[in-house]
């Protein structure tokens, strides 16, 4: 046992910790996104489809803020962007709490998506910088590992305290962003890596619209993006089919705690599964499972079957999770990490936006099983993409690796973008 924590939470430098430490704490009173579809419509006697537009301002505010914040982090720096974001976010918090006006709700959400997103490119960029190549699997594992941990505390104790008052969902949700704003400010040091090569070069590594041109890089996140459609119904129209059934908020954050369990018990033996296994191949496989998971839903009405389901495609977001971040941080050129990783949250936050609307409208107008099957098929299409586009991502892969991290005295391939590195005299 005391070898394999060696070899799955050893050799990691004291940055990677800080920013382990500050995930788990923020993560630990993540409790307002998860009841937010519940409390807009059972708390504030929203419609369903008014409530999925104020969850897809989330996701508006969230595709905004992450272009924004990866450009920044490669501009401004990694900790500057994460203190002005996390410190926003947890003033939106609770300024979100007290709104009671839809316009009110509709303006915080989407403000709210906004600077709680920007943190996401800062924090992966600086992960990427601060840990190496070979330790990459692990540490996003462990990661992961410490946000489901927090997810799962979180779902069960928003739970309660939402029976308790809702408002303390927001108290709480904004006291943790802040405790982590207070780790960025004390404990993380800056890690953008420098803009000169060692000839004394200058680089010009160009706008947002370098990484757009990149069509590897773009073709992978529009693939990811069906996954995270379907991944996204468990915070938007997987509550309301619960509660539909006449099951309680309690027993929706005890089911979806299952989730968070799951991860917490074997997302650590993840690394060595897939260890030295096609990237591609592994995303094909969880697409699949995670197809299979959300596909019975239309089956389930009762609290078991829903927690069977959760338990399902669960399995397949620990597959897909670590491998995805690997490939993005393995397409991403040093010098433009905080763009890439700002695209890569620009697809998760799309995917937010549109999931609950898209789900919304299929659940009211078309039924449960409309919306269950489809998210099958949509996962389906999404393995077959991941299947057919695997080769051209392993070539650019070999491409970037084949060169150092910081080479910026030639052009890193003939296959990349014009304009990702280019020398200045």
């Amino acid at each position: 046992m005391g070898g394999w924590f060696r070899q799955t939470a050893g050799g990691f430098p004291r940055q990677f910790w800080f920013l382990w430490t500050g995930t788990l704490i923020n993560r630990l009173g993540a409790f307002v996104v998860i009841f937010l579809a519940i409390y807009l419509t059972g708390q504030r006697h929203f419609s369903q489809s008014q409530a999925g537009l104020v969850i897809g301002l989330y996701g508006v505010g969230g595709a905004i803020g992450t272009t924004v914040g990866g450009v920044l982090a490669d501009r401004w720096g990694r900790r500057p962007t994460m203190l002005l974001a996390q410190f926003s976010a947890a003033a939106l918090m609770l300024t979100l709490g007290f709104a009671h006006a839809y316009w009110q709700i509709l303006l915080a959400t989407l403000l709210l998506g906004f600077c709680s997103e920007a943190v996401r490119p800062a924090f992966q960029a600086m992960m990427i910088d601060v840990v190496g190549d070979r330790d990459r699997v692990r540490a996003f594992s462990l990661n992961y590992w410490a946000v489901n941990l927090g997810f799962a505390f979180s779902s069960v104790a928003a739970g309660f305290a939402a029976r308790a008052n809702y408002l303390l969902l927001f108290v709480i949700d904004a006291g943790t962003t802040l405790i982590t704003a207070v780790i960025s400010l004390i404990f993380l040091a800056e890690t953008r890596p420098p803009r000169s090569a060692a000839s004394g070069d200058r680089v010009r590594t160009g706008g947002l619209g370098t990484a757009l041109r990149d069509r590897v890089f773009v073709t992978y996140l529009l693939i990811s993006l069906g996954g995270i459609v379907v991944m996204m119904q468990h915070m938007s129209t997987l509550p309301i089919a619960m509660t539909a059934d006449g099951l309680s908020a309690a027993t929706y954050g005890w089911v979806i705690a299952v989730n968070g369990i799951l991860i917490v018990l074997g997302q650590l033996f993840i690394p060595r599964l897939i260890e030295g296994r096609d990237s591609a191949r592994v995303l094909t496989i969880a697409a699949l499972i995670v197809g299979v998971g959300f596909g019975l839903v239309a089956f389930a009405h009762a609290a078991w079957f829903f927690a069977l389901t959760v338990v399902i495609w669960t399995f397949g977001e620990m597959l897909q999770s670590p491998s995805n971040a690997v490939t993005v941080a393995s397409l991403s050129p040093a010098l433009l990490r905080g763009r890439y990783q700002g695209l890569q949250s620009l697809s998760w936050s799309a995917g937010t936006a549109l999931a609950p609307v898209a789900g919304g409208f299929t659940q009211q107008h078309l039924g449960n099983t409309a919306l269950w099957f489809g998210c099958f098929l949509l996962c389906v299409l999404v393995s077959l993409g991941h299947l057919l586009t695997g080769p051209s991502r392993r070539r650019r892969m070999g491409t970037l690796v084949s060169r150092p991290a910081l080479d910026a005295a030639q052009p890193l391939a003939s296959n990349l973008p014009d304009g990702i590195v280019k020398t200045v005299s």
